[in-house]
């Protein structure tokens, strides 16, 4: 989803943008943006024409397909053209696109790719009659750049805590973990000295994410300290605030006290195999482990992220965006109305196994009634995400390297919080 560079499923959860205010106005677009990049409104009556999109992913989404169906169905005149594109080839095809101005009408945008296109004046703004309120507050910001939006949420996605219930069960750990950093870690402990003894398979208590996109589990720990990365009125970076250094320290401690593995090791399988009992994943591994153990269904279960002095999260997930060179803008955008109508948006969740980004899509009954789900649910309501600089990914990228040598004691807190300072101030946050 985006910058990011995995497996589509990967992107799909990591993907993410921008500041985590929720506007009580529809699209918070800018005096000057309304006239030049986007239709003030949506005009009335039925799509027509040809409609071309591209979805990502190595081949055609069947689920998004029988959607353009439904659509063609209720809009007879108008023919919709869905191309797949890989994930690995995404982010050079758009841009490319976008610099040509050959782009096809709309797109399935990562979110991490939105500030920098939308930079690029690759989107039109989003018109007034989409409202912030349906969405969680999160995944409405990553259509944002400069206070305007260029897109609307489409699939949401956010980690929470995993956890093997028969695994905490023996270390004395009744119903969940406890919800809060210093609880949690107390916790992680107990299940910690239960390793080789009540739990004879067991490596570690938990596994954080080493290297490659570890910033996605990372950053959360800041804002759940009440901090940030990145003050956006002052356009400063603040890796050197207090937050940031209680939030490697967290990090950090869990490798030491040996909590964690660092060999990069895959935490799905671990879960799975009851080599660790808890992970912090997206919604993609409950999805895994119904299909790979469905024996462990009754022996697994999901919490939100413990909170430091605040709940928080990472809003993930993919956004739907209209060229500013679109051929058939009007039939675009009306399309993304009808994907993004709660109860669409809740069967495609449900037969795609992505998460809802509309608030009410939450209240269909398949989703409301699955418990395993509820973490979720609670989770996207605390979202935030990245700040919508184009130079994200550099910054991310930066993190990674310096969270790998807390995770190999190659280095100390102070050391890694003055280089990631240093480094994010080089960088700098581009257009």
């Amino acid at each position: 989803m985006s910058t990011l560079r995995p497996t589509a499923r990967t992107l799909q959860i990591a993907c993410a943008t921008v500041t985590a205010a929720l506007l009580a106005t529809g699209c918070g677009r800018s005096a000057d943006s309304a006239a030049d990049n986007g239709p003030a409104k949506i005009s009335s009556g039925k799509a027509k024409g040809k409609l071309v999109m591209w979805s990502m992913g190595d081949k055609a989404d069947k689920d998004l397909q029988s959607l353009a169906k439904k659509f063609e169905q209720q809009n007879p005149d108008v023919k919709v053209q869905i191309t797949a594109v890989p994930w690995d080839a995404a982010h050079e095809k758009l841009t490319t696109s976008i610099a040509g101005g050959n782009t096809p009408d709309m797109s399935l945008i990562g979110s991490t790719w939105m500030a920098e296109m939308a930079a690029m004046k690759g989107f039109q703004a989003t018109p007034a009659s989409f409202k912030s309120s349906d969405f969680f507050p999160g995944q409405w910001d990553t259509t944002k750049y400069k206070d305007t939006s260029y897109g609307v949420p489409f699939t949401a996605d956010t980690s929470v805590i995993y956890y093997r219930t028969d695994i905490t069960t023996k270390a004395g750990i009744k119903g969940a973990p406890a919800d809060d950093w210093d609880g949690y870690l107390k916790d992680l402990k107990a299940i910690q000295a239960t390793a080789g003894k009540q739990n004879p398979k067991l490596r570690n208590a938990t596994q954080l994410q080493v290297g490659f996109n570890s910033w996605l589990f990372w950053l959360p720990m800041v804002w759940q300290q009440g901090g940030d990365i990145y003050d956006a009125e002052a356009k400063k970076f603040t890796f050197d605030s207090p937050a940031v250094t209680k939030a490697l320290e967290y990090y950090s401690g869990i490798f030491k006290d040996k909590l964690s593995p660092n060999d990069k090791t895959d935490a799905r399988v671990n879960i799975q195999n009851g080599l660790i009992g808890t992970v912090q994943q997206g919604a993609s591994t409950g999805g895994d482990l119904h299909k790979n153990a469905p024996e462990l269904d009754s022996k697994w279960q999901t919490m939100p992220l413990p909170k430091g002095t605040r709940s928080a999260g990472l809003a993930g997930g993919s956004d739907l965006a209209v060229f500013k060179e679109a051929k058939n803008s009007d039939a675009a955008w009306k399309f993304v109305r009808f994907l993004t109508e709660p109860k669409n948006l809740a069967a495609y969740g449900e037969a795609s196994g992505n998460l809802p980004a509309a608030v009410q899509s939450w209240s269909e009954d398949d989703l409301a009634e699955n418990p395993k789900m509820a973490a979720f649910e609670s989770q996207l309501k605390v979202t935030k995400a990245p700040p919508a600089i184009t130079t994200w990914q550099q910054i991310a990228d930066a993190i990674d390297s310096e969270l790998e040598k807390l995770a190999y004691g190659k280095a100390g807190v102070a050391e890694v919080q003055k280089t990631l300072q240093s480094k994010a101030t080089s960088i700098g946050t581009g257009r």
